[in-house]
């Protein structure tokens, strides 16, 4: 599959995430060195390894820190070269705060390392087992989020850096579901996860609340792939898990995780 090909196969707005991981593939072969990518969500490690699929002298590995984590780095690598964990320069933060007397949301921390001005490629996964709140970050940013990060809401934190051995066992919160749908459009499978009207689906993207693999979007009609995350705010998010054949009515079912608000 040659570059414009690939093109074709992915959507126009993920030119520039293919453009970036095929420089940082083509640097990997020509200096024939490992080079590190910054988090990357599902999506983007789906293009990256369809990618790595016309380097035949590449490989590719990646790390989240934690077991499943949606959010990885991925590491090119030529064949010769054996990965290690220190390849990846994650950290792991320990958000303390007064857990008798306050509470945290993930949207809350995320909006106040985002207020920061960071791009949400240097922060991995937030996660929680229901009390305590970790993240993981790149390992060149802990001084920095060490001495930015002062609170989180209107609670007053302390960040802390951790042995990855003391990672929290995150609530999964993800539940699976399968739907039928007439196509892949994005407000046709808004509808059918939530149960609601297309028109209320129009206004909400409209109105900017629906979010595409972290990019805002409004056109209704644009269609979904395998991999691809949906945010609706006010609702929650859903991933495309996978696609499961057509019905004798022409119907399209799918495998979808659900994250409810």
């Amino acid at each position: 599959m040659d570059k414009q090909t690939i093109y074709q196969h992915f959507r126009s707005d993920e030119s520039a995430i293919i453009d970036e991981l095929s420089s940082l593939m083509t640097q990997a072969a020509t200096e024939y060195r490992p080079i590190l990518t910054e988090f990357l969500n599902p999506r983007e490690v789906y293009i990256a390894q369809t990618l790595l699929n016309t380097e035949s002298d590449l490989k590719m590995k990646t790390d989240g820190l934690l077991q499943g984590a949606e959010r990885q780095r991925a590491l090119f690598y030529p064949e010769y070269y054996e990965p290690s964990e220190a390849d990846f320069e994650l950290s792991l933060i320990w958000i303390k705060y007064p857990t008798k007397f306050a509470t945290l949301k993930h949207s809350q921390i995320l909006g106040a390392l985002t207020h920061l001005g960071l791009r949400r490629n240097l922060i991995g996964d937030i996660v929680t087992d229901g009390e305590r709140w970790q993240f993981i970050t790149a390992a060149n940013m802990v001084n920095f989020l060490k001495i930015q990060v002062e609170t989180v809401g209107k609670v007053k934190v302390h960040l802390e850096e951790v042995d990855k051995s003391e990672i929290v066992s995150p609530v999964d919160e993800w539940q699976g579901l399968q739907v039928t749908v007439s196509s892949l459009r994005l407000d046709t499978l808004i509808a059918g996860v939530y149960n609601l009207s297309r028109k209320h689906v129009k206004d909400l993207l409209s109105a900017g609340k629906v979010v595409l693999n972290w990019m805002d979007i409004e056109k209704p009609d644009v269609e979904v792939a395998e991999h691809d995350i949906v945010s609706v705010r006010g609702y929650g998010r859903f991933r495309l898990k996978a696609l499961q054949g057509v019905s004798k009515k022409g119907k399209i079912r799918v495998e979808l995780d659900v994250l409810k608000k």
